[in-house]
C-alpha cells in the first residue's frame, strides 16, 4: 500500500464521519497498517489490499466507536483480535489504561506482540487462548471494565465469549454489520441468561459507500453464572 494514498483516505474518511484524530494518531495507525500489510505475507490477516478500503473497513471502522457515548477508561479486553481490530486502534488512539489482545491463534497473537513492541504500547498484554478457556481462568473472568468483539462471531455466541470477562457493570461493544438486528433478535435468551442489557445502538454508513455498520452496547447487570462460557467450541455451534 502506498503511504501517502493510505494517509489521505483516512483523514478524508475520519472528516466525513466528524472523527478528530491528532497528526501523531494518523502516524501511528499508519505504521500499524505497513506492519499488517507485511504480516499478511506470512499469515492470513486481512484481503484487504487497497489504501482506500482499508482506510476505511479496518481504520474507520474501528475509529467510528468515538461516535458511542462510551469511554474506554479501565482494563479493556479484545476478544479473537486478529489482526488487531478494533484492539490495536483503540490501544493507539483512545487509551492508555491496560489492554489485553486475546486470539485463539498463536501466530496471530506473535504478530500482535511484534505490534505492541513496534508502536511502544506498553499498556497492551497479548494472550493466546480461546476465549472460553481464558473466561474461567481467575486472572481474567470478571476482571474487566469494557470487553470488544469485531468479526468474530453471531451475537448470541459472541455475548457468552465476553459478557464473563466483564465485572458488574462493565460494558461490552460489539461491532457489527447489517446483520445485527436480525441477530439481536436472536440473541434475547443470551441477553437475559448472561445478566446483560443493551444500552446503546449507534448505525451509521461507512464514508465512500462501503457499508452499513452497527455499534452495540451492552451493560453487564450481575455477576455471570458459573455455568459460562460453556466449553469451547459450544456457544458457536449451540448459542444460547
Amino acid at each position: 500500500m502506498d503511504r501517502e494514498s493510505l494517509r489521505s483516505h483516512l483523514i478524508e474518511a475520519c472528516s466525513l464521519m466528524a472523527i478528530e484524530i491528532r497528526t501523531d494518531q494518523v502516524e501511528q495507525l499508519l505504521r500499524f497498517a505497513a506492519m499488517v500489510e507485511a504480516g499478511n505475507q506470512r499469515m492470513n490477516l486481512t484481503r484487504i489490499e487497497s489504501e482506500k478500503e482499508f482506510a476505511v473497513k479496518h481504520l474507520v471502522d474501528c475509529l467510528a466507536v468515538q461516535k458511542t457515548d462510551f469511554g474506554f477508561s479501565g482494563r479493556g479486553i479484545d476478544v479473537g483480535s486478529g489482526a488487531g481490530f478494533p484492539g490495536v486502534v483503540i490501544a493507539s488512539c483512545l487509551t492508555t489504561d491496560p489492554v489485553v489482545l486475546v486470539d485463539s491463534l498463536e501466530k496471530r497473537v506473535g504478530f500482535l506482540r511484534e505490534v505492541s513492541k513496534a508502536l511502544q504500547l506498553s499498556h497492551v498484554e497479548c494472550v493466546h487462548s480461546r476465549a472460553e478457556d481464558l473466561a474461567r481462568n481467575p486472572s481474567y473472568r470478571e476482571r474487566f471494565q469494557w470487553a470488544t468483539a469485531r468479526a468474530v462471531a453471531p451475537l448470541p455466541a459472541l455475548l457468552e465469549y465476553c459478557v464473563p470477562f466483564l465485572a458488574v457493570g462493565g460494558h461490552f461493544i460489539a461491532f457489527k454489520g447489517s446483520s445485527f438486528p436480525e441477530e439481536l433478535k436472536a440473541a434475547g435468551n443470551a441477553v437475559k441468561l448472561l445478566n446483560a442489557s443493551l444500552i446503546q445502538q449507534y448505525h451509521f454508513q461507512l464514508p465512500f459507500d462501503m457499508g452499513e455498520r452497527w455499534l452495540a452496547v451492552f451493560r453487564k447487570e450481575a455477576a455471570t453464572s458459573a455455568k459460562y462460557p460453556r466449553k469451547a467450541g459450544i456457544p458457536n455451534k449451540k448459542p444460547l
